[in-house]
């Protein structure tokens, strides 16, 4: 006699099984507004005509998608990319035209040169060694390999110092053999335009590249794009003011905001005077409170530097946060609502119209990059508001 298998899987009826019936289980959602990304980035293009606006899509967009936004990008004219690590050019390369230039920003570990160079993507040379490397490719190949060279004006990050790019500037058959397409450096300070390092910055990359004047320049980050026209060059690098982030207190005149993140209520209770909330009990009710229990915690990327500090928002109103940020979960006052105004199910606003990531990152004192590109996986991303292929043309 056979004996028949048996799932353990539960069997749904057929209605309950559609796509109409979304799983709504996740931490939260991030909704990412493609139709801003958009128009952010041809407001840049049209900033400055003669230069083009590349994209920075490393750390896979600041974390919103970059399959979904470098794709899109592309579409509207965008032919230059810049990604930190081979890995994430080689992931991208695919989805972009023939046309389009991906940029690792990093540079490249030794022994991955000829992978790159067969991928057809663009290394940005940062230290004699990466340089000498990709020389030496070009040579056993007897073809020009493109690159972009990054110089040191005074970050002390990455980059050729001028003795340095003089040196490299000797080798034989250099400029033919190495097809530059770029000369980088990068502004530190242009989040304070009024600051002396950008002036001094700017004059130091000027005399570097007085020395390549055949090669297109490119200093604009998105703060400097904003607030620092000397430094346009031929190819701006706008990363943060894409995702409609405020790069500095200047703020981002004109740019629309991109993201919002919501998270779900767990539950609801009331907690009599004299009751401690969250680990070590560093929140104690001083009188009966409503509190509600979000599902968003530093897994999230939702800081456990808020913990009794922070706040999100429902339907226009401020709720703070009490106690600690939990890995999983935190917990909102939300006593000044009417009572059973909010239940479990409901969602309350981490980001968005009330709280933006420039907001967060002034209350915790860090950077914007940092919150943006710190949302956890765990969070559902929808994407809005995709322009059509070919209703949107660059800027000229």
């Amino acid at each position: 006699m056979t004996t028949k298998a048996v799932s353990s899987a539960a069997r749904l009826p057929d209605e309950l099984a559609h796509d109409h019936y979304p799983c709504r289980d996740e931490a939260g959602r991030l909704t990412v507004d493609l139709g801003a990304i958009a128009a952010n980035w041809r407001r840049l293009s049209g900033l400055y005509p003669s230069a083009r606006a590349g994209a920075v899509v490393k750390a896979d967009a600041y974390g919103l998608c970059a399959e979904r936004i470098a794709p899109m990008l592309a579409a509207l004219g965008c032919r230059d990319f810049f990604v930190a690590h081979l890995a994430e050019a080689l992931e991208l390369k695919p989805l972009l035209p023939d046309d389009a230039a991906l940029f690792v920003l990093n540079g490249l570990a030794p022994g991955s040169e000829a992978r790159c160079a067969q991928a057809g993507i663009v290394p940005v040379l940062n230290t004699p060694e990466q340089a000498e490397a990709w020389y030496a490719l070009a040579k056993r190949l007897s073809q020009s390999l493109p690159a972009a060279l990054q110089v040191d004006t005074g970050m002390s990050r990455l980059g050729l110092s001028e003795s340095e790019l003089d040196h490299v500037m000797t080798w034989p058959d250099f400029d033919r053999l190495v097809g530059l397409r770029l000369l980088m450096s990068h502004m530190a300070c242009a989040d304070a335009p009024a600051a002396a390092a950008n002036a001094n910055q700017i004059a130091s990359f000027r005399r570097f590249a007085d020395r390549l004047p055949w090669v297109p320049r490119s200093l604009a980050n998105s703060a400097a794009a904003l607030a620092l026209p000397e430094t346009t060059g031929e190819v701006l690098r706008p990363g943060l003011v894409l995702y409609g982030v405020e790069p500095g207190p200047g703020g981002a005149s004109g740019m629309r905001a991109a993201i919002r993140l919501d998270a779900r209520v767990i539950q609801t209770r009331t907690i009599p005077a004299g009751t401690s909330v969250g680990y070590s009990f560093t929140y104690l009710a001083t009188s009966s409170r409503r509190i509600a229990t979000i599902s968003a915690g530093y897994a999230d990327g939702w800081p456990r530097a808020l913990s009794n500090k922070g706040a999100v928002w429902f339907q226009g109103q401020r709720l703070p946060l009490i106690g600690r940020v939990s890995m999983d979960s935190c917990v909102v006052d939300v006593t000044n609502l009417p009572e059973g105004h909010i239940c479990p199910g409901d969602t309350v606003e981490l980001i968005g119209p009330h709280q933006s990531v420039s907001d967060l990152a002034g209350l915790l004192d860090t950077t914007p990059h940092e919150i943006l590109t710190g949302l956890g996986r765990r969070f559902a991303r929808d994407f809005v508001n995709e322009p059509p292929a070919g209703a949107v043309e660059r800027v000229a």
